[in-house]
């Protein structure tokens, strides 16, 4: 298993003091497994724009995300993540590629266009802006299991997790269900969704902890995001 207790999250002197304020334990098959041993999948997800569409087109969208929430028995998280958008890198290549043109006319095209682009970004403070949904899990506690052992499992969630790896599985594969259910769910609004994989999970949770780090994000790292079908 992948764990966040170590370079990945919390580096330096001050790592071994902030740990503890990290309810994360461990990141296995891109699910979160926190400290009282829920776990968590992270949807990255599409967006509409609801102003442009019909009266009609917007009342459909309306019904079907009141019979998606009508059709949900666990709760869910939405999170939007904003960033700054900078278009350095994005700069760059307009001025790589107007340096390799040879045609006079579309070097002058390529240089005003560069030019309106930087004047834009001055003037307003473009942001970009990332949609997730987290599905939660938490493990069903056995009325079988005697008292002592209730007590260890719930001192000791994550490991008691991971010392049962069918377990884990067993929960892990009722996670996938609601992740399907809610992709499902929400596709009739017409937004899509895709679940996080490990490394993209310890990306955004390295991210939420040390934002003064990520408060930019630049038009490849969109491309990136519009490559995965979203």
């Amino acid at each position: 298993m992948e764990r966040l207790h170590h370079d990945k999250l919390t580096s330096g002197p001050k790592g071994a003091s902030t740990q503890k304020y990290v309810d994360v334990a461990e990141v296995h098959d891109g699910v979160i497994v926190l400290r009282n041993g829920a776990l968590r999948a992270v949807l990255m997800m599409s967006s509409i724009n609801f102003e442009l569409k019909s009266t009609e087109e917007q009342d459909a969208i309306t019904i079907q995300y009141q019979n998606f929430l009508n059709s949900l028995d666990f709760p869910l998280q939405i999170v939007i993540s904003s960033r700054k958008l900078n278009i350095g890198p994005y700069v760059e290549m307009l001025n790589d590629r107007e340096r390799r043109t040879e045609s006079e006319i579309m070097r002058t095209q390529i240089a005003e266009y560069r030019a309106f682009v930087k004047e834009l970004t001055e003037v307003a403070n473009i942001m970009s802006k990332f949609f997730y949904v987290i599905v939660p899990f938490s493990p069903v506690e056995s009325t079988d299991s005697g008292f002592f052992t209730r007590i260890m499992a719930a001192l000791h969630p994550a490991q008691e997790i991971s010392a049962k790896r069918e377990q884990f599985e067993t929960y892990k594969n009722q996670l996938y269900q609601r992740v399907d259910h809610v992709i499902a769910g929400l596709s009739g609004t017409g937004v899509r969704g895709t679940m996080l994989n490990t490394e993209e999970v310890l990306e955004l949770l390295y991210n939420a902890y040390n934002p003064s780090l990520f408060t930019n994000t630049s038009l490849s790292e969109l491309d990136r995001v519009n490559a995965r079908g979203l």
